[in-house]
C-alpha cells in the first residue's frame, strides 16, 4: 500500500484551474474520478494529514498509486468529462448505483411506416418515443387497453403487419379489434399517421384538448340525433377519465417536471425519480446506491443527475428539477442540461405549495424503499451467511455468531436513562427476547452500559443451569429491570418485574454503540462477570468503525460488506427501541407526577400537557397562567402550581 506522500504532488504543481482527477492504484486501474473548480484546492483536502481524513477518504488515498488531473475550460465541461470517466471507468470509490428492477415502458414506434405501441424494457429502439416508467407491467397494458378505445393505433407484430398490407386481409388484432393500424383496413397509413400524433399528444400532457373535443362531438351527434355516434364518443370520454383517474393531476396542468426524493444514511441511499408531465405523475423509478466515501448530500444529487441525464434524449429532460437539496454546482448543471435539452432547464428545491407536498411524498417514498433495501439485505439466507462468515473472519471469531446481542444507552440531558437489548439469530431479528433497563444512577454512558451488562451477564449461567425465582442471586434490590417484548405494533411492552426476566442462552458476540470508550467498559463488563469468552465489538455511527476490546485502531469493513449492514440494522435497532422505552418512561413519569394532584384527572393532565408543551414549562408557569386552561380553576391551579414546586 503507497504511502500518500510518495506521490503527493506539489501544490504549485497543481494548477487553479476548473478540471478533472483520478486516483490510480498500483496497477493503473481509476479508484476514484471527481471534478473540481479549482484542483489545487480541491486535490490539497485528499493529502491532509491522514488522522484528519474520514476513514474511507484514508482508505482510498492509502491504495492510491497516483493521482492526475485534466484542465477543462469551463466548470460545464468538468461535469461533462467526470460523467464520462466515471461511466467508463467505473471506480470503486465512486456511488454505485443500483435500479431496484429494469421498468417497462410504454413505446410509440415512430420510425416504422405504421407506428405501433407496444411494452419494451428496451431504450434504444431507433425513433421511439417513451413514456413511463411504469411500476408494473400490467399498468402499462391497462393504460394501452383504454387508450387505444380513444386513439386506435397498431397493436400488431411487424410479421402480422407485412401479411396483412401483402395479402390485404386484416391482421388477426384487426379482425377482433384490438389493432387500429393500416393493417385492419380501416385506415389509411396517412390517417394513422395522424391518430399516432393524436395518442402521442394525449400521453405528453394535451388531455383537456381532447376532452373538449369528443365532448363537443357527442353534443353534436346527441343534437342530430345520432346516438350512436353520440355513444362512441361517450365511451371514449369514459376510457380518457379511466386514464386521467390512473394519474391524478398533482401540479399545474401546464407543468413539466422532474422530482427527486432522496434518503441516506451512512452507507446508501434510496432515490425516487417522479416523472411529471402535464402536471401529472407520468412515471416513478426507483434507485439505491452504494456509497463507497463519505459525501455531502449536495454532492449525493449532483451525482444522481448526472447519471439520470447522462444518455437521456433532449425530449426527456423536463423544464424543471425538483431536488431537495441544490448541488454545489446547480448553475454548471443547469447549463450541461440546457445544452442538452436545447431549451431552458432549472434546478430548484421545492419550498412550499404543491411541490413541497409532491417533494414530501417523494421523500417517505424513498425512506421507505431505503429502509426496505437494508431490511432485504438482512433478511435475504445468502446475504445472512456472508454477514455472519464475514463477521466472523473480521473479529477473529472461531464461529459464526448465530446469536448476537446489542447495547444502547440513551438519555435525557443526563436524566432518564434507559437502555435497551436487541436480539439477532441468525441474522434476523428475535423482537420476543428484546429487553429493555431502566439505570437508577451513574455517571456517564459507559458507567450506564457497564452496569447494564454486568445484569445481563448475571443470568447467562443462572439461565442455562435451571430457570429460577426472583429471589436467587444475580438481581439486587437497587436494580431496576423491566422485562419488555414487542407487539404486532412494533411498541414495547412492560410485562410485570415480579419474575426475572430470562434470556435465551448464551450470545457468540456482543455488539455495543460507541467507539473505543464504550468496547472498554463492556470489556471490563465482561471479566468482571467471568465470561470473557465471548465475542465483543462496537460500532462507532459517525465513520461506522468497528472497534475491538484493547485494539488502538479499529477494523474498517467495506461499505458494501453485507457484515457492516448487519451491524448497522443492530445498532439503529437498539436504538430505536431504547429511544421507544425512554419516551414511555418519561409519559408514565409525567402521568405518575400530575395524577397525584387531587382532582387532578386524565383529561385535564392532557389539557394541561396540551398547552404547556411539557411538565418544565408547566412547573415555572404562575397559577395565573394555569388558570388559562379551560377546566382548570383558580384553587386547582394552585394545587398543581404547589405539588410541582414541592416535587
Amino acid at each position: 500500500m503507497a504511502s500518500p506522500l510518495s506521490y503527493r504532488p506539489k501544490p504549485g504543481e497543481i494548477p487553479t484551474d476548473p478540471g478533472v482527477y483520478r486516483f490510480r492504484d498500483a496497477d493503473g486501474r481509476v479508484l476514484y474520478v471527481g471534478k473540481a473548480k479549482n484542483l489545487r484546492a480541491r486535490l490539497s483536502n485528499y493529502f491532509a494529514p491522514l488522522h484528519t481524513l474520514h476513514e474511507r477518504t484514508r482508505r482510498m488515498v492509502t491504495t492510491a498509486a497516483s493521482v492526475e488531473w485534466t484542465v477543462v475550460a469551463t466548470d460545464v465541461d468538468s461535469l461533462q468529462l467526470e460523467y464520462m470517466w466515471i461511466q467508463e471507468f467505473s471506480p470503486p470509490f465512486n456511488v454505485r448505483y443500483k435500479d431496484d428492477k429494469s421498468y417497462p415502458y410504454l413505446a410509440v414506434t415512430l420510425a416504422d411506416e405504421a407506428p405501433r405501441v407496444i411494452v419494451t424494457r428496451n431504450r434504444k429502439i431507433p425513433g421511439a418515443k417513451y413514456f413511463g416508467p411504469y411500476p408494473k407491467v400490467w399498468a402499462v397494458h391497462d393504460t394501452i387497453d383504454l387508450m387505444i378505445k380513444v386513439f386506435p393505433i397498431r397493436t400488431c407484430s411487424d410479421a402480422s403487419y407485412k401479411k396483412a398490407m401483402a395479402t390485404g386481409r386484416p391482421c388477426f388484432p384487426g379482425q377482433i379489434g384490438r389493432c387500429g393500424g393500416p393493417c385492419s383496413m380501416k385506415v389509411t397509413i396517412e390517417e394513422h399517421r395522424a391518430i399516432v400524433e393524436d395518442f402521442i399528444a394525449f400521453l405528453s400532457g394535451g388531455d383537456q384538448r381532447f376532452t373538449r373535443e369528443l365532448t363537443a362531438r357527442m353534443r353534436e351527434a346527441a343534437a342530430a340525433l345520432d346516438y350512436e355516434s353520440a355513444a362512441v364518443y361517450r365511451d371514449k370520454l369514459t376510457a380518457i377519465d379511466a386514464v386521467l383517474n390512473k394519474s391524478a393531476l398533482v401540479l399545474a396542468s401546464d407543468t413539466d417536471a422532474d422530482l427527486f426524493g432522496v434518503a441516506e444514511d451512512e452507507l446508501s441511499a434510496a432515490v425516487q425519480h417522479f416523472v411529471v408531465r402535464g402536471g401529472r405523475v407520468r412515471g416513478v423509478r426507483a434507485m439505491t446506491i452504494d456509497k463507497e466515501l463519505d459525501i455531502t448530500s449536495a454532492e449525493l444529487i449532483d451525482q444522481v443527475l448526472q447519471r439520470t441525464y447522462g444518455d437521456a434524449v433532449a425530449a426527456d429532460i423536463p423544464r424543471q428539477v425538483l431536488v431537495p437539496r441544490l448541488p454545489d454546482d446547480a448553475t454548471e448543471l443547469e447549463a450541461w442540461l440546457q445544452a442538452r435539452r436545447g431549451k431552458r432547464v432549472s434546478i430548484q428545491v421545492a419550498q412550499r405549495g404543491r411541490k413541497a407536498e409532491l417533494m414530501k411524498t417523494a421523500m417517505l417514498n424513498a425512506q421507505q424503499a431505503l429502509m426496505l433495501h437494508k431490511t432485504r439485505r438482512t433478511s435475504d439466507y445468502t446475504a445472512r451467511t456472508r454477514a455472519l462468515t464475514d463477521l466472523q473472519e473480521a473479529l477473529g471469531m472461531t464461529e459464526a455468531p448465530l446469536r448476537i446481542e446489542c447495547f444502547d444507552v440513551s438519555h435525557l440531558s443526563g436524566t432518564n436513562v434507559v437502555a435497551s437489548m436487541v436480539v439477532f439469530e441468525d441474522g434476523l431479528a428475535r423482537k420476543d427476547q428484546y429487553r429493555s433497563f431502566s439505570v437508577a444512577e451513574t455517571t456517564d454512558d459507559t458507567d450506564s452500559l457497564y452496569q447494564v451488562l454486568r445484569r445481563r451477564l448475571a443470568h447467562v449461567d443462572s439461565d442455562e443451569a435451571a430457570e429460577t425465582d426472583v429471589g436467587d442471586a444475580g438481581v439486587t434490590g437497587d436494580e431496576v429491570v423491566t422485562d419488555s417484548t414487542v407487539d404486532s405494533d412494533d411498541e414495547a411492552l412492560v410485562v410485570t418485574a415480579r419474575k426475572r426476566p430470562r434470556f435465551a442462552y448464551r450470545p457468540q458476540l456482543l455488539v455495543v454503540d460507541g467507539g473505543k470508550p464504550q468496547v472498554e467498559a463492556a470489556a471490563r463488563a465482561l471479566r468482571d462477570a467471568g465470561h470473557e469468552e465471548i465475542a465483543l465489538c462496537g460500532i462507532a455511527k459517525r465513520l461506522e468503525e468497528v472497534w475491538l476490546p484493547g485494539e488502538d485502531f479499529p477494523v474498517i469493513l467495506p461499505r458494501t460488506s453485507e457484515a457492516l449492514y448487519l451491524l448497522q440494522r443492530l445498532r439503529d435497532e437498539a436504538h430505536r427501541f431504547a429511544i421507544t422505552h425512554q419516551r414511555k418512561r418519561r409519559k408514565r413519569d409525567i402521568s405518575s407526577v400530575l395524577s397525584e394532584v387531587p382532582g387532578l384527572g386524565d383529561a385535564r393532565i392532557k389539557a394541561l400537557l396540551r398547552h404547556f408543551g411539557s411538565v418544565s414549562a408547566l412547573r415555572a408557569a404562575p397559577p395565573e397562567e394555569i388558570t388559562q386552561v379551560p377546566g382548570v380553576g383558580p384553587a386547582l391551579a394552585a394545587a398543581v402550581h404547589a405539588h410541582l414546586s414541592a416535587s
